[in-house]
Order: C-alpha cells, then structure tokens, then sequence
C-alpha cells in the first residue's frame, strides 16, 4: 500500500513557486541570481495597510476565532469595493474570505464539480487552476490561444471544446501568465455564450486594477448582467503588494457560499483575524498606492518588452495587465548555444538559469511547450541586468 494516496501524489508542484524558491536558493548560495519567477510586487505594503494591522494585533476582540465567512468590517468593504470598481450589488452572505487566493480557486472548485466534471480551461493558465480541478476529480480542458490571437480563446474554440459534461469556464482577465486582458466586447461575448449553455462561469479578478495603455478591466458579471451562475475570486495580494498577508475572497450566489463556507470551517476556519483587517483597510481605502506602483509596473513593462525582442529567436507580444511578458521563443529553440541545443522551453529555462544566473518560468508550467514567462514586478536595475545576461548568452 503506497504512503502517500495516489490523489496527492498526482498533483504537479507550484512551477512558479519551484522557480522562485531555486532562485533564492541560488542567491542563498552566494550565486547573483536575478528572480523572474514570481509575481510578486517589490513594493511594500502601503502604510495605513500596517497601520491597520497593528491596531488589530493591539485589540483582544481579533485575538480569538472569528466566522469563518470573514471579519465584518471585510465583508463590507468588499460589498462597496464591488459595487465602486464594477458597479454589481452584492450581500455579505454572497462573500467568504480565504486564506488567499489559492484557496478561494480550491473551495470554488471543491464546491461546484464532481467526479468527471469538465472545465474549460484558456490557456496559457496559471499553474495552480488544473491542479485544483483535478483534486476534485474534474477534468480540465485546455483551451490554448498563441500570440497570434492575443492570447485570447474565441467563442469559436470554446464551443468547439464544450461537451455535455462541460459545467465550468474558467475566465481570467488580466491574465496571469500572459498580460492579456480582454475587451468589454470580447467578454460579454464570452459572457452570453456561457450563459446560453447553461455554464457556470468562475472568474479570476486579482489583476483588476493593473492595466495598461487603452486595455479596462471588465467583470464577467458586469458585462453579462443575467449571469447569475457565476463565482469571483480576488484578493489584495497583487492590487495592495500583500502577498505574504493571505487574504482573498471568492463571491457567489449565497447557497454556494454556504457550501463553501462548512468546506473552509472543516479545513482551516477563519483567515488571520489582523490580516483580515488589513484588508478591509486596503480594499476600503484610496487606490493611489496602487496607481504609483502601476508607473512603475507600466515603465518596467515596457522596457522588459523592448529588451526581450532585442534576443535572438524572441518574439515579446506587449502585454495590456498584470505584471508578466508572456515570450515566444520556438524560433529560439534547436539553435546550438555554445554545445548545448534545447528543444523545449523547460531546457532553455535551465540553461539560462545556470549559465545566465536568470530565473524564468517555462510555457510547460502553463501549457504548451515554447513559451516563457518573466515577471516585471522587480526593480529596474535587476530587470535591465537579467534581460541584458539573456540576451548576451543567446545572441
């Protein structure tokens, strides 16, 4: 009989996390490793944020359990927050706060599908979205739109990819890991089409308020207002540079969260009760934090762009959200470099890693072979020093 149960034992590791904790234990060991792995903001987490928390920590009320649906105060502010960045109406008893995004994904899941329940699944996708499906016994369905699209599936392919035991679209926008970010129109397409099928449909908003150029961020919810089978996950991790605080949130229609709600009770009950408020600072508070770092983001972006079309057999589309470049480098693929000859993006992620000392994560971790992904929520000097090493190793 085998020690670890054969569900457990399926699941792929975090590809980013794995990338990332490699970097830092290159760095550990003395190596100059630059970090393009993780999304993670270089900010620190905004002032009155802190504040909140150490007020919390100070008061005896949030030193004991607390509903496992969250803190009050959150709940409300995430009522508001709904209703000023996307303009739906929503009740407290629709929200249950998580600890962090990852589990809002795994108690949507968890909730809504049964054994050979299929997703769809856009891809290129974040690692953690099949993995979670799969815990359930779902069966996720990829869905992949290249470059030459935008990165962004058409009504068209997830007709094409819908069965009669479709139950789920998964929609992301802006996307982790590729930057696109689909149109009001593109969406409420999306939207009616979900709706006439009968579709849940659960949407990914954690990059809401990081785009770019001309690109808006649009809620499926918002766009295609009879939706009512629909699930919203978010959090402050990337909007506040919270990542390390924990909180997310998913919202629903109130007998889902319920359901969601005696999973979270059975598994790890309330969020941290000083971090829940300081997220209810965040979310409550002005977004101008938010708005300086995106100068940042929009000036890193741009520069990460230009610098990785400059590498031989590259092709950098410019992303439109988030904080990633999402490359294309097949034509960098079985090319000789100095008698190594990779042919798949995985190989050419390690020998740049080693050779370059510069942390990527491969397509594989998000779909198919041939791409890369960098993040460019690192400072400017580190992002300009590791896009120059890869450029001079490939060129």
């Amino acid at each position: 009989m085998s020690r670890i149960s054969a569900r457990i034992a399926a699941i792929a590791p975090s590809a980013t996390l794995a990338v990332d904790a490699k970097a830092k234990a290159l760095k550990a060991a003395g190596r100059p490793v630059i970090g393009f792995g993780a999304g993670e903001p270089d900010f620190p987490t905004p002032d009155y944020v802190v504040d909140a928390a150490v007020a919390a920590a100070q008061d005896p009320r949030f030193h004991r359990y607390s509903p496992t649906t969250g803190q009050p105060a959150l709940r409300a502010a995430i009522v508001e927050k709904m209703q000023r960045d996307s303009g739906l109406s929503i009740e407290e008893n629709q929200i249950l706060v998580t600890n962090g995004g990852k589990q809002a994904v795994y108690n949507a899941f968890q909730t809504l599908l049964d054994p050979g329940d299929e997703v769809i699944v856009p891809a290129p996708f974040w690692t953690t979205y099949p993995e979670a499906i799969r815990l359930t016994g779902g069966v996720p369905v990829d869905v992949f739109a290249g470059p030459e699209q935008g990165y962004k599936v058409t009504v068209e392919q997830l007709e094409a990819a819908r069965t009669d035991r479709t139950k789920i679209l998964l929609f992301v926008s802006p996307s982790n890991p590729t930057g696109a970010v689909y149109t009001p129109e593109e969406t409420a397409a999306i939207g009616a089409w979900a709706l006439a099928h009968d579709l849940w449909v659960v949407t990914d908003e954690i990059y809401e308020h990081l785009t770019y150029d001309n690109a808006v961020f649009t809620s499926i919810a918002t766009a295609t207002p009879e939706l009512e089978k629909v699930v919203i996950l978010n959090g402050v991790a990337k909007t506040y540079a919270m990542t390390g605080w924990r909180v997310g949130w998913m919202i629903a229609p109130a007998d889902v969260i319920k359901a969601a709600s005696n999973l979270q009770s059975h598994s790890t009950g309330n969020v941290s009760n000083v971090a829940q408020m300081a997220a209810a600072a965040a979310v409550a508070g002005p977004l101008d934090a938010v708005e300086q770092m995106k100068v940042a983001f929009d000036r890193r972006r741009k520069a990460m762009v230009a610098g990785l079309n400059e590498v031989p057999g590259f092709h950098c589309p410019t992303p439109e959200g988030a904080f990633y470049a999402y490359v294309d480098v097949r034509d960098a693929l079985n090319r000789d470099y100095q008698g190594f000859t990779p042919t798949t993006s995985a190989e050419l992620a390690d020998f740049i890693l080693e050779r370059a000392e510069v942390a990527v994560v491969p397509g594989e971790a998000f779909g198919p072979s041939g791409f890369l992904r960098l993040s460019y929520a690192l400072g400017d000097e580190d992002l300009a020093e590791g896009v120059r090493r890869i450029r001079e190793l490939l060129s």
